[in-house]
């Protein structure tokens, strides 16, 4: 994306420019390929591929949906997550950057993806604070959950009978996941908090800023373990799921196609939207980790093996859920497969559940658990990366105390994120999952897409790209930027908002007498809120496309009234700046042009005491 100077000297206001941005004197860089691979990898395979994905395929149709998504992962997943890649290598800055670069106009796409990436961070740190929960309770045999408590308190016999009952309706997993991890309130609008939690996200924190504190340094030998070792564990889990009784069973649902579902227009928003956050596309995460590259790294290569990973983790994941829900459902007398269980649910309800029918379950907790505190926080440090390196790059002052920066940005978050570990936290973590990410997302890589395939030019962005990397990328990807992935994506945005509109945002509440979810709708507070998210997270594009326009406007008015104006010796610069008037050659406040010595002479524009000293020069 580099201009030329004849360019940059004939750029009219509005145009991008290097100049526009201070370039850092000495920019980090990975400490090998392999570091920004598993960077890469960390980010983008998260617990969305072990809870999401396996649900979603379980109820689109098996070997349908795995289609599905393979198709939409080449229509908008691969051309987009590589327009970021080579974006970010190219300009080597953050999302800020990058899109202040292409068009001072469109800096707020990187503010919006800066916003998001907050939001996520916030209540995705509350996730790693559960898994520490439970890592910690898998020290006990037998398992916590295992069995429901015995309570032998004669004095409460009322409640030793409600939560008797509670746990006979349910299951032991589901009574210790919500009365004991989460213990949980029966509406989002009661207030207390879930101290025990607490704890466990202040440690969440301390790990996140423990592996964030020397930048991409520490955070890339992190991901050395924190990117690899969940698939050490999926292996192992696929291994033994595989023994288990009825594990076949799952195994053939997950691959019987249901090729009907492609009718559904829902199970194509789903499979968009699932390919559309599997690769962390509009976080200005992946735009982070590609500008700490060398310029003529293979960045089309890597879009591929990156895209093809996370796909491989996805249905090896898959396997593995449906290999144990498989057990799970032949073991508990034919139950529905994953009645009730999405989500957060599969982990902490279903998986958990068929964890204490392994030999040596604590030993399978123990594993399950740190593999997902692991791809918790190898996703975290691409949202947290998502957050600094804009702002350090845009910022000279954050720059110079970048450390303090990262420290000041975990301790705020740690604050905010509070809300979470409320008793009834649970329910804004899903508030913030379906609502603050979702849209704005959307709205920020349409607004990419179009900034490199129409602002900047998907031919220049190809020649770019061939400056990097020696050779011209396929053609076809050039059609997709401009056509076809802005269509789908438009597509998609169109689908969610009318998704939103028909229905009334709900969320399942817990009821504790019923020991069932139960759906509840938003009180107006939580929906003003809900649509606070919104309109914070989208803001930045249209307030500093605005802000930058008017700015233009100004420098544009400005230039033509001083280009009107006719330089002439005699005319001061207040004079230029009035009219001309027509056929009279004078200054713009009305004076004939003349000498300055003849306006000397005639006192216009000296002062008695300047003619003296005006004298004594000339002697």
């Amino acid at each position: 994306m580099e201009k030329s100077l004849s360019e940059l000297e004939g750029s009219v206001a509005g145009e991008s420019s290097r100049d526009l941005l201070p370039e850092p004197t000495s920019r980090p860089a990975w400490g090998s390929k392999l570091q920004y691979i598993l960077a890469q990898v960390g980010f983008s395979v998260g617990l969305g591929n072990v809870w999401r994905f396996p649900y979603l395929c379980h109820q689109n149709g098996g070997g349908a949906f795995l289609l599905l998504y393979f198709l939409l992962l080449l229509i908008i997943g691969i051309p987009l997550f590589f327009l970021e890649l080579a974006a970010g290598q190219s300009i080597r800055q953050g999302s800020i950057g990058v899109w202040k670069h292409i068009s001072p106009r469109l800096a707020g796409i990187g503010f919006a993806s800066c916003v998001v990436c907050s939001f996520v961070a916030l209540y995705y740190n509350v996730i790693i604070g559960w898994s520490l929960f439970y890592m910690f309770n898998s020290f006990q045999y037998p398992l916590p959950w295992e069995n429901c408590p015995t309570l032998v308190n004669q004095t409460q016999k009322v409640f030793v009978s409600l939560v008797e009952a509670e746990c006979a309706k349910s299951s032991a997993t589901t009574y210790f996941w919500y009365r004991k991890a989460l213990d949980i309130t029966d509406s989002i609008e009661a207030s207390e908090m879930n101290w025990p939690m607490t704890g466990c996200l202040v440690l969440a924190w301390v790990l996140v800023c423990g592996g964030m504190f020397k930048g991409i340094k520490s955070s890339g030998k992190v991901m050395y373990f924190s990117s690899v070792f969940p698939y050490v564990v999926l292996f192992c889990f696929l291994i033994r799921g595989l023994l288990l009784d009825g594990a076949l069973d799952g195994i053939q649902i997950m691959f019987t196609p249901k090729l009907e579902i492609w009718g559904d227009i829902q199970v194509w928003r789903q499979a968009a939207t699932q390919v559309f956050f599997a690769l962390g596309l509009g976080f200005g995460s992946v735009i982070a980790y590609s500008s700490y590259n060398d310029r003529h790294n293979n960045c089309h290569f890597d879009a591929i093996l990156v895209s093809f990973i996370n796909f491989m983790t996805s249905i090896l994941a898959t396997l593995v859920v449906f290999a144990v829900l498989g057990f799970r459902a032949n073991d508990i007398a034919n139950q529905c497969f994953l009645e009730g269980v999405e989500g957060t649910g599969l982990a902490f309800i279903a998986f958990t559940e068929a964890m204490t029918r392994f030999p040596a379950s604590p030993f399978w907790s123990l594993l399950f658990f740190l593999m997902l505190l692991n791809l918790g926080l190898s996703t975290m440090f691409g949202n947290m990366q998502g957050i600094i390196t804009p702002l350090l790059d845009n910022f000279t002052c954050l720059r110079k105390r970048k450390t303090l920066f990262t420290i000041f940005c975990c301790i705020f978050g740690l604050l905010t994120g509070l809300i979470f570990v409320q008793r009834s936290g649970s329910y804004f973590v899903s508030m913030f999952d379906d609502y603050s990410a979702t849209l704005p997302l959307i709205i920020v890589v349409i607004f990419e897409n179009v900034a490199v395939a129409w602002v900047y030019g998907a031919d220049r962005f190809m020649d770019d790209i061939q400056g990097m990397l020696g050779y011209r990328p396929w053609c076809v990807y050039k059609y997709m930027w401009q056509y076809i992935s802005i269509l789908a994506m438009i597509g998609l945005l169109l689908a969610s908002l009318i998704t939103m509109c028909i229905s009334h945002p709900t969320y399942q509440s817990w009821n504790m007498e019923e020991a069932a979810k139960k759906k509840l709708e938003y009180p107006p507070w939580a929906l003003g809120i809900l649509i606070s998210l919104i309109v914070l997270a989208s803001l930045p594009i249209p307030a500093l496309f605005l802000k930058q326009t008017i700015q233009d406007w100004l420098q544009s008015r400005r230039t033509k009234i001083y280009g009107q104006c006719e330089y002439s010796q005699g005319c001061t610069v207040d004079e230029v700046l009035e009219p001309i008037e027509e056929g009279i050659p004078r200054c713009a406040n009305g004076y004939l042009h003349v000498e300055m010595e003849d306006l000397a002479e005639r006192g216009k524009l000296l002062t008695e005491g300047d003619e003296e000293d005006n004298g004594n020069l000339r002697s």
